[in-house]
């Protein structure tokens, strides 16, 4: 993990935690070594896990999830919002946009709580944006520091959100991984079954438009990169996850063509590997 991300220890303090957010408390148990954990293959004790980290570490006073919604593991989640930060000498003053931002709105709550960003988030679902404006409601200080706007295009990535007068210092995107629903519930099966063997987090829940699209992530980024050119002078760093190793030499590409700067970062979170595409037409990289 990123040299600043407070998760970098193995294990969670699930006493600390319990305190700071009591309806944990029902999901902790001792395991066969001694130690305090949850079970990570229940939904619910995921979400209060969440809660606690969100309150210990980020000072958001509450935070809930609809049923149904993708579950973000909060250590990755802030690794990408750290790595960002790389990008410039100067963590201060900056303004991102996370492209579907969902239910759970985790990365403009990070970005706005640990570097004081002016962060916008989007999404085609009305019901995510019904629910990430709850959740930014529960903190005063987020209110002030993030906007939550309903892209009501569905074709479009950034028209409609960008607006002629509007800077983004980055984008920020966890695109749809799979290319169809069916796609989608076998690879939840495998993390299950990873789970049970190793103990590793999960994404639960997760709608449609938050778990596949036609073209699955390949064909998602793709239109991204066609559609970021349109903005190419009012956003000095796009940036997305990339799940699928062979999805960059698809893209890579395409930049090319394009004749726009990019790098790759990769992360790592135990077991998992992904990686951050990193673009832009105004810096070098």
């Amino acid at each position: 993990m990123h040299t600043r991300n407070l998760h970098r220890e193995t294990s969670y303090s699930f006493k600390e935690l319990q305190l700071a957010y009591t309806g944990l408390k029902e999901y902790v148990f001792t395991n066969s070594h001694g130690s305090l954990t949850i079970d990570f293959a229940n939904p619910k004790a995921v979400i209060a896990l969440n809660k606690a980290l969100l309150i210990v570490y980020y000072n958001v006073i509450d935070w809930e999830l609809p049923e149904g919604f993708l579950c973000p593991p909060i250590p990755s989640r802030v690794d990408y919002v750290h790595h960002i930060a790389d990008l410039f000498p100067e963590h201060k003053n900056r303004r991102g946009l996370d492209i579907g931002t969902g239910a759970n709105a985790i990365y403009v709550m990070l970005g706005a709580q640990v570097y004081d960003w002016n962060m916008t988030g989007c999404d085609i679902n009305l019901a995510s944006i019904t629910a990430a404006k709850k959740n930014i409601s529960f903190t005063p200080a987020l209110q002030e520091k993030v906007s939550i706007i309903h892209q009501t295009d569905n074709a479009s990535i950034f028209t409609g959100i960008i607006k002629e007068s509007d800077f983004y210092d980055f984008t920020m995107c966890n695109p749809p991984f799979h290319t169809s629903e069916k796609e989608a519930m076998k690879g939840t099966e495998r993390k299950l079954k990873n789970l049970q063997i190793k103990g590793n987090e999960l994404n639960f829940g997760g709608q449609a438009n938050e778990l596949w699209c036609n073209g699955g992530e390949a064909l998602f980024l793709k239109r991204m990169i066609k559609q970021s050119v349109l903005f190419k002078k009012q956003v000095g760093y796009f940036t997305s996850l990339i799940s699928k190793k062979e999805t960059l030499t698809k893209v890579e590409k395409q930049l090319s063509k394009l004749k726009a700067s990019f790098k790759v970062i990769p992360m790592e979170h135990g077991n998992k590997k992904t990686r951050i595409l990193v673009w832009s037409f105004m810096n070098d990289l």
